[in-house]
């Protein structure tokens, strides 16, 4: 049976999202070939021959797809390029509500067959309004991805402007850390006791902890694109009163706060390197993707984890260790690297050379936090 111009057309653009999938992880790439348009996917092929950070490409690529999933679903087709300002508003008023008033006007905020089309494809998890940063991000991407068409579109409105300002007053949303609490080192341990076994999974497993914690806290995405290029080994580092310790280097290229010009480099020493060493090599890894799915009957897949499984490991590993999956999620690693050095006197500069913070403010945040509950000023009395 002859396939029809449509089919041809998905299968085409399935292709071509194929070629930049080693620079750009698609964990997506059927729905993506059928929801994003020709056009879409030559603007993404451009921003990866342009260079662009693969966090910034995930990033746009996601956000692409929810708002066409979003324009599909809310007007019957897709996307506008340039988007008017009426659909740049109907955006907003979909994102952003009041949920109070929504109890009494249901015809309020976004519509129920809206949320229902979007839950049924995966695009929408959460119930209730939009976060007000997610908005703005997404307003963010389509201005961005506005421009690199060589289009202008309405994203300066005062009009838009101050209806993201009144929304975001009309729909108060306590902020909640990434992860509730953080994965300090004695967490860590426990995580690290249900991957005693000698079975790949568990070796992945205690390897991928201890590689993202030791490593400065590394974020999801910097863990499931890492590859084998990226590790260097060091020299060994010499310890009074025993063999020296096995180290790596760990050239993170660009990252989210860095430039592509810039060689960010981190390092591992001791048991992390020993353990990613051993998972290595009975995983029979010498090139590609360091960390990879595993199958039911034990077989390594040749594709890299995607940035969700890593959140995944992490609670599945909560789970066995007796401890409550909600509090817990991949970027505990991050804040929990910094709690625990502070929980130890490592002074917070020398901490953020190796979690690769910017911010001092940030970083801090993190690094207070542990020393406020035990410090002078909590004990005056």
């Amino acid at each position: 049976m002859p396939k029809s111009p449509q089919q041809s057309a998905v299968e085409r653009r399935a292709g071509e999202l194929d070629t930049i999938a080693a620079v750009l992880p698609i964990e997506r790439r059927d729905e993506l070939a059928e929801l994003l348009s020709d056009e879409d996917v030559a603007t993404l092929r451009h921003l990866v021959n342009q260079g662009m950070g693969d966090n910034t490409l995930r990033a746009l690529t996601s956000d692409l797809a929810y708002l066409q999933a979003w324009s599909v679903a809310a007007t019957g087709q897709s996307l506008v390029w340039p988007a008017p300002e009426a659909l740049l508003l109907k955006f907003v008023a979909h994102h952003l509500w009041d949920p109070e008033k929504k109890k009494v006007d249901p015809g309020h905020g976004m519509p129920e067959a809206v949320t229902n089309n979007l839950r049924d494809q995966g695009f929408l998890r959460a119930v209730g309004p939009h976060a007000p940063d997610t908005v703005r991000r997404r307003l963010a991407s389509w201005s961005t991805l506005t421009k690199w068409r060589g289009l202008d579109g309405a994203f300066a409105s005062p009009a838009l402007k101050s209806a993201i300002r009144l929304a975001v007053r009309a729909t108060p949303r306590p902020r909640k850390r990434k992860s509730a609490k953080a994965v300090t080192g004695d967490v860590l341990e426990k995580l690290l006791a249900t991957c005693a076994s000698e079975s790949l999974r568990d070796l992945r497993d205690r390897a991928l902890l201890m590689l993202a914690f030791a490593s400065g806290g590394r974020r999801r995405s910097e863990i499931a694109g890492l590859r084998c290029q990226q590790l260097t080994e060091e020299e060994p580092i010499p310890v009074e009163a025993g063999p020296p310790l096995p180290s790596l280097a760990i050239h993170l290229g660009r990252t989210k706060t860095a430039s592509g010009e810039e060689d960010e480099v981190v390092y591992l020493t001791g048991r992390p390197v020993e353990a990613l060493k051993t998972w290595l090599t009975a995983a029979k890894i010498d090139g590609g993707s360091v960390f990879r799915g595993i199958g039911r009957w034990g077989t390594v897949s040749y594709h890299g984890l995607d940035p969700q499984s890593v959140n995944a490991i992490l609670k599945q590993r909560a789970v066995m260790a007796g401890l409550n999956p909600e509090d817990f999620s991949a970027h505990g690693l991050r804040s929990g690297y910094l709690t625990e050095a502070a929980n130890r006197g490592i002074p917070l500069p020398e901490a953020m050379e190796q979690s690769r913070h910017r911010s001092v403010q940030q970083a801090s945040s993190y690094y207070n936090n542990a020393t406020r509950r035990s410090g002078k000023a909590a004990r005056l009395l």
